[in-house]
């Protein structure tokens, strides 16, 4: 299980270096700062999903919860999400080094 967590969590950190990367093109081809929402680059990837996602959530989860934390959420950069996504990811899969080896002589 550690190591599906630690997969996950790689595919979702080359995801947010992915979309950083791009941000970061644009931003130079601008000449201003460029940060994609989830909510774009989602709807450039699948839109499918995303509407599927929005009706469901809406439909069996209470709609404020729909209003104000989903909305919220694809209103953020999409470098940032898959940061915290892999970063949470990575900690719930993370194996503690074993203490009694590191104290002997």
């Amino acid at each position: 299980m550690r190591f599906l967590l630690r997969l996950a969590s790689l595919v979702a950190l080359a995801a947010a270096v992915i979309a950083g990367t791009i941000d970061s093109i644009q931003s130079v081809a601008a000449s201003a700062v460029v940060m994609t929402p989830i909510s774009d680059a989602w709807q450039d990837v699948s839109p499918a999903t995303l509407t599927s996602l929005q009706s469901s959530l809406s439909y069996y989860i209470h709609p404020r919860f729909y209003t104000f934390i989903f909305q919220w959420l694809m209103l953020q950069p999409a470098f940032a999400v898959f940061l915290v996504i892999a970063l949470l990811l990575w900690m719930i899969g993370y194996k503690k080094p074993p203490v009694t080896g590191r104290f002997t002589a």
